[in-house]
């Protein structure tokens, strides 16, 4: 697998499509974050890490809203042959603020909202509304 971030939103978006309530994808540490920030902006219900099996995986609950996806879109926007950086002042609006995009900083990964007030640019990973 050559991008496993873009796999991650993959399963999250066929999951949504699908009606599915739950789904597990590899863990790692930058998915993780990833489900971190997608639960703090209310895109899923919980995520924990699965230790069942022989290696470790994320099981995420995605969350629904008068059974339609919370999440309508995630797209992935830096790709492993295309990086995508922004400053601190590039940072896009998503559907207008009301989606968000998510990025990879010195700090961490954070929204761009958060990375706009700390003023820190960095990898632009995906969009979601």
């Amino acid at each position: 697998m050559t991008d496993p971030i873009s796999d991650y939103l993959t399963r999250i978006r066929n999951a949504a499509a699908a009606g599915q309530q739950e789904v597990f994808v590899p863990f790692s540490k930058v998915k993780n974050e990833i489900s971190r920030i997608l639960q703090e902006e209310g895109y899923l219900w919980s995520y924990e890490v699965d230790t069942t099996t022989a290696r470790p995986r994320l099981k995420l609950k995605l969350k629904y809203q008068d059974k339609l996806p919370v999440v309508r879109h995630i797209s992935r926007v830096s790709k492993p042959g295309l990086r995508k950086y922004v400053g601190s002042d590039e940072i896009p609006r998503v559907l207008g603020g009301l989606g968000i995009s998510i990025l990879s900083t010195s700090r961490g990964l954070m929204t761009g909202t958060r990375a706009k007030k700390a003023k820190v640019g960095g990898e632009l990973l995906a969009k979601v509304w």
